[in-house]
This record gives C-alpha cells, structure tokens and sequence, in this order.
C-alpha cells in the first residue's frame, strides 16, 4: 500500500467521465488532496495580502452562480479525479476520511440574489452582500464576533466519482455518486461508500468547510482551502446505488439549544418560516441581518421534525446556545 500526494496543480471544475486521470492509485491506498476553497482560491490570496475588508466584487467570487472557472462551465475546482485500479461499474469506492485539516482561513457569504433559503426574503428587507472572515488557527473553534464562538468540524463539501452519462456535467446539484453533498457529518472517523459508474470511478474532492449547520442556510459554510486525507478501497459488487456512510457524529453538541419551528404543506416554505423566526431571535444580540444570516449557515441545524401530519410539514431549525460563551 502507498501514501499519494496530489497538489492544487490537478483541478477540474466539472464532472467528466472523459477527464483523464491525475493519479492512478491501488485499493487501500491512502492519497492526501490539497484543495482550494469554493472562490478558487481568490479569497484567499485576498487574505494572504491582509486585506480582509471585500471589495465590492467579492460577492461575484463567492456567489455560486454559472461562471466560467479554469477548465468548464462555472463549478467547485475539484483536486483529481483519481484512478482506482480495478473499480468496475457495479463496484463501490469505501472510502476511509483519515483526516481534514483547515487552512488558517475561512469566509461565509451571503447576497440577497444567491442561493440561500431565505436570500428572496431577506432581499426584500434590505440584505446586502455580505462576506464574513473567520480565523481558524486555533483549530479547535474560531471566534464570530467577541462572546460568540464556534467549534470546528472540518468536512469535504464536495465528494464523489464521475457520472457514467456522457459530460460535462455542474459540480453544484449532488448526485447518485456523490458530488456537492454537504454533508457535515463526513469528518475524520467517516466511511464513505459511492457507487461506482465508469471504469477507475474517478474519484474527487474540494469545497472543505471548517463548520456549517445542517442546510448551509446562507449558501455557505465556513469555506477554506485545505488538505483531505483518504484511504480508498475498491468492494466488487457491493449493490449501492446511492451513497451511504458511518460517521462518528450526528452533528454539532451544545447543552442547550433555541429551536423555531416552521409549518407549511411545502416544505421549503416551512424551513424558510422556521429560520425566519431564528434570525428575529439574534437581533436583540446586536448582530445586523446579514451577521445574524451567516452566522446560522455555519452552526444553525435544520431538521424535519414531522411528514405525516397532512397538510402541514414541520421543520425546525436548531440553535446551539453553548456559542454564546456568556450563556
């Protein structure tokens, strides 16, 4: 078995069965993957200057709408893909995450014509392009505004093998086979199974995020660059037809939390309701609108309390008060 590295050089920004592979690797192989965050890169070489106050067009960086990015349409720059010597469609890659280290950097956005749940809503009460800096060099939280601080559980955003249809395809919408899943509870200790579509399955990854509630509300999590570490083996046969995984955690913990609800047959309506009366409940804390916004996609967990209760759906969004350090 043998340690790979693969660097930023190797970056895609589609999913393409036709991509030639960067690295050919064995079963039980591990492989590191420096990775950029979901600007390219350009927030942080902003940062790297010690310029931390957005221009104006920053918000065109961070906004995930179609742009052109290196090498295809407008997508997460993705390190890979890789090989796998012996994945066959049928097959599933078992993908042991070893380890995800943060950057000293991170940024959570918003805009008020992105693609957060509540940027329509919001929009219409005055919300402004807004990009906040996190600093993660403590590695174990970082801290939002004096007496708010979060903990850190570093993620890929982005995980997954290439479609077997014919390309090119968006990394945004998540697939059968992985891709732009946002699942935070992928930390360190996580075991991944996707399906595998093409010859080699073509493994990639980027978008780390260093926190982010269930929902990344705000289109954001906490985004950086970062190195992900994974041990990826080949299981013949293995019947999956969507990803599945184990995960050491459910989520984020606090010893208490604030939880508005939301009711509504649809049940995007339903979430847009319960986060709206989250948001209400920081005002009095002093945070303007687009604070109070970016700080719930980064900790605030949405939850599908019931979808049996006909008409009405029930979702409920999670605050975890232990961020408030004088709580």
């Amino acid at each position: 078995m043998t340690d790979h590295h693969l660097g930023t050089d190797h970056i895609h920004t589609v999913w393409d069965n036709a991509l030639p592979p960067a690295l050919t690797i064995e079963p039980g192989d591990t492989v590191t993957l420096d990775t950029l965050d979901a600007s390219d890169g350009g927030v942080a070489r902003r940062v790297a200057t010690g310029d931390l106050t957005p221009p104006a067009g920053l918000v065109d960086v961070i906004s995930r709408d179609l742009r052109p990015l290196r090498n295809g349409p407008r997508g997460h720059p993705l390190t890979g893909p890789i090989s796998v010597e012996g994945a066959q469609p049928g097959d599933a890659l078992r993908i042991e995450i070893l380890d995800v280290r943060a950057a000293d950097w991170g940024w959570t956005g918003c805009r008020p014509d992105g693609i957060g749940l509540l940027d329509a809503v919001l929009g219409a009460e005055g919300l402004q392009p807004y990009t906040h800096f996190w600093d993660l060099r403590a590695r174990t939280h970082t801290e939002f505004l004096p007496g708010i601080r979060l903990p850190l559980a570093p993620f890929p955003g982005v995980i997954g093998v290439a479609p077997g249809a014919t390309g090119p395809h968006p990394t945004s919408p998540p697939r059968q086979v992985g891709g732009n899943m946002d699942i935070r509870q992928l930390v360190a200790g996580s075991v991944l199974w996707l399906p595998v579509e093409v010859p080699g399955a073509l493994l990639s990854a980027g978008d780390l995020h260093a926190a982010q509630g269930d929902g990344e509300l705000s289109g954001t999590g906490i985004e950086m660059d970062g190195h992900l570490t994974l041990r990826v083996h080949v299981e013949k046969r293995a019947g999956i037809t969507t990803p599945e995984f184990t995960t050491p955690t459910h989520g984020g913990s606090s010893r208490q939390w604030h939880v508005t609800t939301g009711h509504d047959p649809e049940l995007m309506t339903a979430a847009r309701i319960a986060l709206r009366a989250l948001l209400r409940r920081l005002e009095p804390r002093g945070l303007t609108l687009e604070q109070a916004y970016v700080l719930a996609s980064a900790c605030v967990d949405l939850k599908i309390s019931q979808i049996v209760d006909a008409p009405n759906y029930t979702v409920s969004a999670f605050l975890p008060l232990d961020i408030f350090t004088g709580h």
